[in-house]
């Protein structure tokens, strides 16, 4: 990709369906992604296993947004390999100054232990990236975002793809044309990531999971 990209360009590319990876942090070249078949989180389908109920209820950790972004997102690329590179990190920290990005994190104590940022436009909430260093953190992010989402009129979680892990807490795939139908329909929502700020109790996720599944 040769033209320099914007906020507003990938602003843009997300309202039409597409999104941007890198081959690798240290490679500069940035490609735009249109898969055939799309992950979402059907926002009344996750799943909150014992376990992780068990964590829920426990609140061994604090839940923030946006505390501190950049920090989420360098977390999420600390791995051995990972599509975020210098470019895209910086995107991201811009669509966050401009309110379009977010990040749901927990922490323990002083420590960022977990964490999944995305972009948000019209009722969808897209989902770029996640990680855990302790026990269910990013499963705890999951569960406190897809609760907020609800809370604030989001209709579409797209996860980009679909892994083993998402599938176990819910995530389906739908054909590009389905996917494209409902973003269509989201976009056309004015949802407002912070027009319920509340953070509720681990208790309380469970209980509305439990009543919307």
């Amino acid at each position: 990709m040769t033209t320099e990209l914007t906020p507003e360009i990938l602003l843009n590319a997300y309202a039409a369906g597409v999104f941007p990876m890198a081959e690798s942090r240290d490679n500069p070249e940035i490609f735009w992604v249109d898969p055939q078949h799309r992950g979402i989180f059907p926002l009344d389908g996750f799943h909150i296993s014992r376990s992780l109920a068990r964590s829920l209820r426990k609140e061994s950790y604090q839940i923030h947004v946006n505390r501190d972004f950049a920090a989420c997102v360098s977390a999420c690329a600390d791995r051995e390999e990972t599509w975020i590179n210098d470019e895209i990190f910086s995107l991201y920290n811009a669509l966050n100054e401009h309110g379009f990005a977010h990040s749901l994190e927990v922490w323990d104590q002083d420590a960022l232990v977990g964490g999944v940022y995305g972009v948000t436009l019209g009722g969808a909430f897209f989902g770029e990236s996640m990680f855990s260093r302790k026990r269910d953190a990013s499963k705890i992010a999951l569960a406190y975002l897809v609760d907020r989402l609800r809370r604030c009129g989001y209709v579409l979680f797209d996860t980009q793809f679909l892994t083993p892990h998402l599938a176990s807490l819910g995530a389906i795939e739908i054909p590009r044309a389905t996917y494209r139908a409902q973003l269509a329909d989201a976009l056309r929502v004015d949802a407002n990531f912070y027009s319920d700020a509340s953070v509720p109790s681990g208790a309380s996720i469970v209980q509305r999971n439990t009543q919307t599944s």
